[in-house]
């Protein structure tokens, strides 16, 4: 079997599982298997990994190829969404926020030797500043720079972090 990787819009990806849209997806093999799926959220896009014996060979030294879905839309609507609740719902159409543009304006308050040994990630209303090693001075730095934007640092008992509201 070959793998290959699909990667497929948010939106689109909603509306196939919801059933809102019939979708045209003729040009993948009938024998298709599911291995993995993986929502990325840097770069918007949901990376499915599937299989077939109708791929084309590819040479192993070269990594697994990405697969174009392309959808055509059908006029017709299929059945109803599947939704237990409205909240739920609401959630779905929830708009997005922009992670990559969050991150970067903040990275812009800490100076250039601070940002290497940093991490950042967004978690629902918060932007989570981790170390990626052990602080010694620079700690009482960054601390500081994360106050005064209105931060704080949350003691775990194994991982320990900075928590600052977007």
């Amino acid at each position: 079997m070959k793998m290959r990787i699909l990667k497929l819009d948010p939106t689109l990806f909603i509306e196939m599982l919801c059933g809102t849209k019939k979708f045209n997806l003729s040009n993948l093999p009938s024998n298709l298997e599911l291995i993995d799926i993986k929502y990325d959220l840097f770069s918007g896009q949901i990376q499915v990994v599937v299989r077939s014996d109708d791929f084309e060979d590819v040479a192993d030294s070269y990594p697994i190829p990405n697969f174009k879905v392309s959808a055509g839309e059908s006029p017709t609507v299929v059945s109803r969404p599947l939704v237990s609740s409205k909240s739920e719902l609401q959630v779905a159409k929830a708009p997005r926020v922009n992670v990559n543009k969050v991150i970067s304006a903040y990275q812009k308050e800490f100076n250039p030797d601070q940002l290497g040994l940093l991490s950042f990630t967004v978690k629902g209303d918060y932007l989570i500043v981790k170390p990626v090693q052990y602080l010694k001075n620079e700690w009482n730095e960054i601390n500081e720079v994360v106050k005064n934007i209105g931060g704080e640092w949350i003691k775990g008992s194994i991982i320990s972090y900075w928590k600052i509201p977007i």
